[in-house]
């Protein structure tokens, strides 16, 4: 199972057009790769349905929230705040997304391709927000990811889209090398 981690670190109390706009964009990212979603932090106090009704209401991005919907349905999505210890772990080994890996901690994306064809699970933590993810989860994830390899820093947004279609594009160009 591959999982997208979004961890708010904008306000924590008030709703932001940040919060759903960032949930309606990775949605379809998600549903068209076979990611699962998981959202932690977020200042809602409601279940992940009446998320979804809020999301669908506020936004026509990602076909109006249909594709969380879609990801609600099969069972794909999450909604927590952020653990203070441990994740759970059905989503595997926590892979923190940066662009100033912790080299005893790098990864590759072929290296993260490769496992995942071998059914390891993997979740991909993004921060929300112009703090990026909370400096005490760099300790915690088993492995880092610089999804360009070049050390360049990626938008949320521009994040959410490009792990989860290159790790799906080297996914399948190893699996036909087969």
């Amino acid at each position: 199972m591959l999982t997208l981690g979004i961890v708010n670190t904008y306000d924590k109390i008030k709703v932001l057009d940040a919060h759903y706009r960032a949930i309606a964009r990775a949605a379809p990212v998600c549903h068209a790769f076979g990611f699962h979603l998981a959202l932690y932090d977020f200042p809602f106090k409601m279940t992940a349905e009446e998320l979804v009704a809020y999301v669908m209401e506020k936004t026509t991005i990602g076909e109006s929230g249909s594709y969380l919907k879609i990801l609600y349905e099969k069972n794909h999505l999450s909604v927590s705040d952020l653990p203070k210890k441990g994740f759970p772990p059905q989503f595997g080994d926590i892979v923190i997304t940066t662009s100033k890996p912790d080299l005893k901690k790098q990864v590759t994306p072929v290296k993260i391709a490769e496992e995942a064809l071998r059914n390891h699970s993997f979740l991909f933590l993004i921060g929300l927000g112009h703090k990026g993810l909370p400096k005490e989860l760099f300790e915690r994830g088993k492995y880092h990811l610089d999804i360009t390899c070049k050390g360049l820093s990626f938008e949320t947004c521009t994040a959410i889209g490009a792990i989860p279609a290159y790790l799906s594009g080297l996914m399948t160009k190893l699996e036909t090398k087969k």
